[in-house]
């Protein structure tokens, strides 16, 4: 190991050869942030797919809300857009709109008023944003955790070589260079292996986050501009 940290003519630095051949915990702290690092790669992927297709669903959703004549006509475009978080609050409204209608038209809602109505439809809006919400936020919190806490996973890899690195030192009764530079260089080197798992999870995490706020603006923004119609057109 002292031959990969010293040579200067033959090769270069090879951190996994080193990191490979470090002691047992720091072989366990590398394990746990490589995991970590591969899961959050597979979180960014698929957040990412998932997100640009509901963007991309929900402003195609949106032109055929505005163009149709019959919200009936919505309803059949919105079942087709399966990832769009705004479809799903149309139908959600539409739903509990034809009940409204269809206890109208039985009679049922003799006692109810205008104000009434239009409340439930609200109630029904603003459940499926929740749910919405949730879903698009799914996994989020993850990429935060590992943003937050892989550097200081690292840092405990490399607390604890540096402790082995003193250790051999004192059993040695020798502090020069090629005794101390291998502890040291793979204590170091989980620091960065867990920099390196943190930092593209803390772009993405920031990233996604805007993202999810620009559809939650946007389901607020329709919420609105459905309620309006159906109080104009439904409930007159």
């Amino acid at each position: 190991m002292a031959t990969v940290l010293l040579s200067g003519s033959g090769g270069g630095f090879d951190l996994l050869q080193l990191l490979l051949g470090a002691s047992g915990v720091v072989r366990s702290v590398l394990f746990l942030l490589v995991c970590l690092s591969i899961i959050g790669w597979y979180v960014i992927g698929y957040k990412w797919f998932y997100l640009q297709r509901a963007q991309s669903e929900s402003v195609r959703f949106l032109e055929a809300f505005w163009q149709a004549k019959r919200l009936d006509t919505v309803y059949q475009e919105a079942d087709s857009r399966k990832r769009s978080p705004i479809a799903y609050m149309f139908k959600a409204g539409y739903v509990e709109l034809s009940k409204l209608q269809k206890a109208k038209e039985g009679g049922g809602a003799g006692s109810m008023h205008e104000g009434g109505e239009l409340e439930n439809v609200e109630r029904a809006l603003r459940r499926a944003f929740t749910s919405e919400t949730t879903h698009l936020e799914g996994m989020i919190p993850f990429l935060a955790t590992v943003g937050s806490a892989a550097p200081f996973i690292g840092l405990f890899g490399t607390v604890i070589g540096i402790i082995d690195a003193f250790h051999s030192i004192a059993n040695n009764g020798s502090a020069n260079l090629a005794t101390v530079a291998p502890g040291i260089a793979e204590a170091l080197g989980t620091t960065a292996v867990g920099l390196i798992a943190a930092v593209p999870c803390v772009m993405a995490f920031n990233f996604f986050l805007r993202k999810i706020k620009v559809l939650t603006a946007e389901m607020d923004s329709f919420a609105n501009d459905f309620l309006n119609i159906v109080k104009r057109h439904f409930l007159r």
